[in-house]
C-alpha cells in the first residue's frame, strides 16, 4: 500500500510540474501582421512600404495577384524574380508611390515586354547572382 500511495504522490507532483512549467522557446514565434495591400506589391525589406509599377517583373504575379515578399513571400521555394531597383528608395528612387489600399490601374501593370529587370532577387530581400 505505501509503495502505490508514494507512486501517486509522484504522479501528482509530476502532473502539477508539467502543468506549470513555462513553454519551450521551440513554441514561440514571430508575429508579422497581415502583408501590406498594394497595388504592385510592397518592397522585400522593412518597413515594406508599397512599391511603384515598374519595380517588380511580371514573374512576381500569378493571376494578376503578388505573390509576396519578405515575411509574407509565399512563392515557390527556390524563386529567383527581376525587379528594376531605379525604382527602390534605396536607390535613389523619389518618384510617386501608391498607398496601402489603393487599387492597380491595368494600363501600369507591367507585362513582360515593357519590364526591364536589372537585379534578381529571391523573395526574401537578398540579391541572387545571376
Amino acid at each position: 500500500m505505501r509503495i502505490f500511495a508514494v507512486a501517486l504522490l509522484a504522479a501528482a507532483i509530476g502532473a502539477g510540474v508539467t502543468a506549470t512549467a513555462p513553454p519551450a522557446a521551440a513554441q514561440g514565434g514571430v508575429e508579422v501582421g497581415v502583408a501590406p495591400d498594394c497595388p504592385y506589391g510592397y518592397y522585400d525589406v522593412a518597413p515594406y512600404t508599397c512599391a511603384p509599377p515598374g519595380y517588380y517583373g511580371p514573374e512576381w504575379f500569378s493571376g494578376g495577384v503578388f505573390i509576396g515578399a519578405g515575411p509574407w513571400f509565399h512563392g515557390p521555394e527556390h524563386f529567383h524574380g527581376y525587379v528594376d531597383n531605379r525604382f527602390h528608395p534605396e536607390h535613389g528612387y523619389k518618384g510617386p508611390m501608391p498607398r496601402v489600399g489603393e487599387r492597380a490601374e491595368e494600363g501600369k501593370r507591367v507585362d513582360a515586354n515593357r519590364f526591364h529587370g536589372n537585379e534578381m532577387r529571391d523573395g526574401h530581400g537578398h540579391v541572387v547572382k545571376k
